[in-house]
């Protein structure tokens, strides 16, 4: 009697996982060698998936509810094991609790900078940072490729190599965007969301997914954002070449701090003369620019168009009215003009009737096209 008792509690009735560890992502049931007795009750609780495998082979997979487990909802465990219907007796199997929730603030960050390419400053080391969250997306997928049969597994297991393929996605985003420099930090969710999209893609074969990105910030080499800086002071005239120039004149004036004694002063004054006529041109340029340009507008869109366009760039609109001749003087005037301001003529079309074959001639013909009769 006492045998068949220390039996009964071998065999294990309940099994459930009350997650504590809010890192955890895989825990493995400790059967410990126990078997599980016919009708026992398992409890999935919600944001859990759990797994029962055989020999090594993936089996059946319960999602959240309670379960009391028997042939009819192991199917495929009992496939495996060829029980029959009434198969009643106790099994062995290794079950796996995979946390299906969300694991946010993840961080990431480039531990090297990566260069970016831009149109104005050319080869460009850029840092970033942030943080990330990832969950299980196919439970199945992620135990089979990624922890396998291990007790447990959490967060800070994949950490380092999720942390390598969100800085790769970065990498890359940036890379095929080409984002200007100047536009970076107004794009930071833009920039994150793009990232995402790419780690998701790749994550998938593991069965992860993240479900965001955040960029924190994006930092410039030094000198780059003195170039930034310095552009932007140069944004209310808004001339490009008037920056170029301004740098040209900042380095005069470095160079001629840096000479020494009489050499010096006159480097100096040369400094002042070339500064005074780079600025001079600059601003005379400027102004050229702003007196020169000139733009029509387009009546129906309001875009600006060059003023010898025909036609709007935006939507297609005819920007300069058609012509046609007075009725009278044959003067060119704008259509839809109703009297012409070179000889005041109405600009009604007359009709006319030929007297000999009565065909109708619109306009001032002097002579019928039909039978070449004089028309008064």
């Amino acid at each position: 009697m006492g045998l068949f008792k220390k039996i009964r509690a071998q065999l294990i009735n309940v099994i459930e996982w009350q997650d504590t560890n809010s890192q955890d992502m895989v825990y493995r049931f400790p059967c410990d060698g126990n078997e599980i007795k016919n009708g026992a009750q398992l409890t999935v609780r919600a944001s859990q998936v759990a797994i029962f495998v055989n020999e090594g082979q993936i089996a059946d997979v319960f999602t959240e509810g309670r379960y009391k487990l028997t042939t009819a909802n192991i199917p495929v465990l009992t496939k495996l094991n060829s029980w029959k219907y009434d198969f009643n007796s106790p099994f062995k199997a290794e079950v796996y609790f995979v946390n299906t929730r969300q694991f946010p603030n993840l961080k990431w960050g480039t531990s090297n900078p990566i260069v970016k390419r831009d149109a104005e400053f050319g080869a460009v080391r850029v840092r970033a940072f942030g943080n990330y969250t990832i969950k299980v997306d196919d439970a199945a997928v992620f135990l089979k490729e990624v922890f396998g049969t291990l007790p447990s597994y959490s967060t800070k297991d994949i950490q380092d190599h999720i942390k390598t393929i969100v800085v790769s996605s970065f990498s890359d985003f940036m890379s095929e965007t080409k984002i200007p420099i100047l536009d970076i930090s107004t794009m930071y969710e833009e920039i994150g969301e793009g990232t995402r999209k790419k780690v998701s893609e790749k994550l998938a074969s593991l069965g992860l997914t993240t479900t965001s990105v955040i960029v924190e910030n994006i930092s410039l080499p030094e000198d780059v954002e003195k170039a930034i800086d310095k552009r932007s002071s140069m944004a209310a005239i808004g001339d490009m070449n008037l920056y170029t120039q301004y740098q040209a004149a900042d380095s005069i004036k470095d160079a001629a701090k840096n000479e020494g004694g009489i050499a010096g002063l006159g480097v100096g004054l040369g400094a002042g003369v070339g500064f005074g006529k780079i600025m001079g041109d600059a601003m005379s340029n400027a102004s050229n620019a702003n007196t020169t340009q000139k733009l029509i507008i387009c009546p129906n869109c309001h875009q600006e168009n060059p003023v010898n366009a025909k036609f709007c760039g935006n939507c297609g609109q005819l920007l300069k009215p058609r012509k046609k001749e007075c009725v009278k003087c044959h003067h060119e005037i704008p259509e839809g003009t109703k009297f012409c301001p070179e000889c005041g003529a109405v600009q009604v079309e007359i009709e006319k009737e030929c007297p000999k074959c009565h065909h109708k001639v619109k306009g001032n013909s002097k002579f019928c096209p039909e039978c070449g009769e004089p028309l008064k």
